[in-house]
């Protein structure tokens, strides 16, 4: 696959993971927010809970299912990344969670979404 292919894969599978969580009645603050220890995907907020999402797309599972894409060294990374939005952005809700949102596109019909919530 080449970078372009995978880079409209990626910005498919976050619109995707963006409408899913808004038909779950998240409100999404940000996508795509890059500071220098690296990139969230979006972050949204569930009621009071202020919710980081990292979106994982496929093409298929050759490579492992994509909620396998994010193990431990990803997680902590999240985890640094959600203290850091925090802080650059003066917010102190009462909670926070880390969720994984894996975007599944067969070759025929609908993608199949996925998410897991509190994985850090």
């Amino acid at each position: 696959m080449t970078y372009a292919r995978n880079k409209a894969l990626g910005a498919y599978g976050e619109q995707v993971a963006v409408d899913h969580l808004r038909s779950e009645g998240l409100v999404i603050l940000a996508r795509n927010w890059t500071c220098r220890y690296g990139e969230v995907d979006i972050v949204a907020r569930e009621d009071a809970t202020l919710v980081v999402c990292e979106v994982k797309t496929r093409t298929g599972d050759r490579y492992g299912s994509p909620l396998e894409a994010v193990g431990p060294q990803k997680a902590a990374r999240l985890r640094r990344l959600a203290a850091h939005w925090l802080e650059v952005h003066g917010l102190h809700p009462p909670s926070v969670r880390i969720d994984v949102v894996s975007v599944l596109v067969p070759t025929r019909g609908a993608p199949q979404v996925e998410r897991i919530t509190g994985v850090a």
